[in-house]
């Protein structure tokens, strides 16, 4: 049985990770990491999954980080989330580097926890927005942490990412079959009482429910 550290933030992708590994039989534990995100109501649907599935679940605070990642709408309290839509758009969104440091603390647990796999979400398509989504960059990644904990994790430690052909409908589709409560997801930017509707990942995520044919139950703030 596979000892596997996921990265789950609570979004679509994550928690049909979560719930992937699980019914493969993986001992999961699960992260969530606060790098200071306006949208970090994010963290309680993570917990939810972990508690769906009975795995333990932690989330690392590193919201002092996000004072050092200005200039876009994630962890800029003066940089508005736009509407979906336009160059604008998929540029302020990002978080330049964001993967690096999130799955460096995750294979820093993980190694701790002499665990065999560091898994993360990522889908097909991230990777046209987020370089550090790319398979290049899992590849390179992989080999940075071969020789940063060589000696101090199991020499099989690697990041997995089983979505990253898959495009987000599929991964809807994956999560149908799994018995996911999409209810208990959440994908948008703007962190409000309810999901805005309009922001990038709201739009990706009505769009992609469309896709895969699966009834969305999310309420949306805005049409």
């Amino acid at each position: 049985m596979d000892r596997t550290v996921a990265v789950v933030s609570g979004g679509i992708d994550s928690v049909v990770l979560a719930h992937h590994l699980h019914a493969e039989g993986h001992q999961l534990s699960l992260l969530s990491i606060d790098y200071g995100q306006r949208h970090r109501k994010e963290h309680e649907f993570a917990r939810r999954t972990a508690r769906r599935l009975n795995t333990p679940h932690e989330v690392a605070d590193l919201r002092a980080i996000g004072t050092l990642l200005p200039g876009n709408a994630l962890t800029d309290s003066e940089v508005g989330v736009p509407d979906h839509g336009g160059e604008v758009s998929g540029v302020v969104n990002v978080v330049p580097n964001r993967n690096v440091i999130l799955l460096s603390v995750a294979f820093a647990k993980a190694a701790a926890e002499k665990a065999d796999n560091v898994a993360i979400g990522t889908v097909a398509g991230d990777a046209d927005t987020g370089p550090d989504c790319s398979p290049a960059f899992l590849s390179a990644f992989n080999a940075m942490e071969r020789v940063a904990c060589a000696g101090f994790a199991p020499e099989n430690l690697t990041v997995v990412a089983p979505f990253i052909e898959m495009p987000k409908h599929e991964v809807i589709r994956l999560g149908e079959a799994l018995g996911v409560p999409w209810q208990e997801t959440w994908s948008c930017f703007r962190g409000g009482v309810e999901q805005c509707g309009v922001c990038a990942t709201c739009y990706d995520r009505r769009t992609s429910f469309e896709k895969a044919e699966v009834h969305d139950p999310t309420i949306y703030a805005r049409d």
